[in-house]
């Protein structure tokens, strides 16, 4: 910034005091929850759609798109009274009969299980490989070592049944009595039931699993035809010369998008490029969903109102959206990737878990144009990013990336020492409580900057051949294939 761009300084100054952000995050986090599908989800669709016009955009609307919706019932985990294991060993062995605290994981399908404890302890492929699980009930933990690539829930899952077990335990590694939540499958109901349970029950459960108890898992549940939103509008449209109207429009509900490929090169600053924002709203149904992704659509919020300010200065039209159930299967990113010309779409900026923390982290997705253009803008204006160049499927970007658009995502850094994984989200304690407003107020300027870069900035396309190989480099294509997130057309 420099005294010629005083629009800029402006627009800065006054998001220092701006508590768009803030309120947007008070109205969804008092909402009983967020569920994808549910009425709450569309209640919040509402008030994005409110702030978003509020905060500049223009032309807002609603795409309504069907998914599958999965609604809680009740859960009963218990771990079988009785004596296992070898005759000379009973003080060892014996086990009470004794219940504990569970919730059932999205898609879980009901039913009424019981089996023996088979502890894998955090689920990698290797340990589940050497477990005896058929007819078992697999328990794996929430985190993974850190010396480790990340092993996704959906994946743990996927190969747990695959080795024949008759259900899965998702046990938390974070302590507070906080059985975590998050979808077994996508958009379908599973295979087999699942739940979450508390660090302080896995303590037990390891211990029951070495005695070689048993245990029984009942769920009620229900998955049916549903549906949910994705709200979004356009910014600097008259830079475009064109309408809001994206190519491709299919009406009101949209199916999921097929992959595509795509060549790589440079795109053409002179055509009708739009940048592309997206940050889900949606939060599971045992949660205000605060951090996971309250903070992310704030975040965007507040973004809005400063690219609003600057819509002269931008050089392409800016899409912004706010889309629903992620959590349940990136569901309204890929309605989004359906509905749009994704060979107009510069690139995608998915703003999934900024907001949280302090520091920015910065996920290029093996884009070099990115990466350079992230570190470029935060050191321009002294604020510290953690970059990440490795690409991953697990958030709204995937729909793009899979079909060749360039993906960031904005994360922050959790304090030093903290331990991996996903913390307080997915459970009851993700609440306003934790968040800072000053990380929303500045994580909208960041998102703002990096955007209005995009906008002047031309950026190769994702070459898919080397998607494919730097996920299979990083071993993700096993577990893509166990959660059933592999694309088909890349076989």
């Amino acid at each position: 910034m420099n005294e010629s761009e005083p629009t800029l300084e402006r627009a800065l100054g006054r998001a220092w005091t701006d508590d768009r952000a803030w309120t947007l995050l008070t109205r969804l986090t008092e909402l009983p929850h967020r569920m994808g599908g549910s009425p709450n989800e569309r209640r919040a669709a509402d008030i994005i759609r409110e702030t978003l016009s509020d905060a500049g955009l223009e032309g807002v609307r609603v795409q309504e798109f069907p998914m599958q919706y999965w609604e809680r019932g009740s859960t009963e985990f218990a771990v079988l009274g009785g004596e296992h294991g070898k005759d000379d060993e009973p003080d060892r062995r014996e086990t009470p009969d004794r219940s504990f605290e569970a919730i059932a994981l999205p898609y879980s399908p009901a039913g009424d299980v019981e089996g023996p404890l088979v502890d894998v302890g955090y689920g990698t492929p290797d340990e589940i490989a050497d477990a005896e699980l058929q007819g078992a009930i697999a328990v794996a933990s929430t985190t993974t070592p850190r010396d480790q690539r990340f092993v996704h829930r959906m994946e743990k899952f996927g190969h747990a049944v695959a080795a024949g077990a008759k259900a899965f335990v998702f046990a938390n590694h974070v302590s507070g009595q906080l059985p975590p939540t998050g979808a077994l499958t996508f958009d379908a109901e599973a295979a087999a039931p699942g739940v979450g349970v508390s660090a302080e029950t896995h303590d037990w459960l390891t211990d029951y699993a070495e005695r070689g108890a048993r245990a029984r898992i009942r769920v009620d549940a229900t998955t049916t035809d549903g549906s949910s939103r994705n709200v979004h509008g356009v910014l600097g449209s008259e830079a475009r010369g064109a309408s809001d109207e994206p190519s491709g429009q299919r009406g009101g509900e949209t199916a999921s998008s097929e992959t595509t490929e795509s060549s790589p090169g440079p795109r053409d600053a002179e055509t009708d490029d739009e940048v592309l924002v997206v940050a889900h709203y949606d939060a599971h149904d045992i949660t205000e969903g605060a951090l996971d992704n309250g903070c992310g659509i704030a975040t965007v919020a507040g973004a809005t109102a400063i690219l609003a300010a600057l819509e002269e200065d931008l050089d392409c039209q800016v899409r912004i959206a706010g889309v629903g159930c992620e959590e349940i299967g990136l569901l309204g990113a890929e309605a989004m990737a359906e509905e749009l010309d994704l060979e107009s779409v510069r690139a995608v900026v998915n703003v999934d878990g900024a907001g949280r923390f302090r520091n920015l982290r910065a996920l290029s997705h093996g884009s070099t144009n990115l990466e350079e253009l992230a570190e470029d803008v935060t050191s321009a204006v002294g604020q510290s990013v953690v970059h990440e160049s490795d690409p991953h499927p697990f958030s709204d970007h995937w729909p793009f990336l899979r079909a060749g658009v360039p993906a960031l995502q904005l994360h922050s850094e959790p304090p030093e020492g903290s331990e991996r994984g996903r913390g307080w989200t997915h459970t009851t304690a993700d609440t306003r409580d934790k968040v800072d407003r000053r990380n929303l107020r500045e994580h909208a300027m960041l998102t703002a900057l990096l955007v209005r870069e995009l906008t002047r900035t031309e950026v190769s396309r994702v070459d898919t051949a080397d998607l494919q190989e730097r996920l299979r480099e990083q071993e993700y294509e096993p577990g893509m294939r166990a959660a059933d997130i592999w694309p088909d057309a890349w076989d």
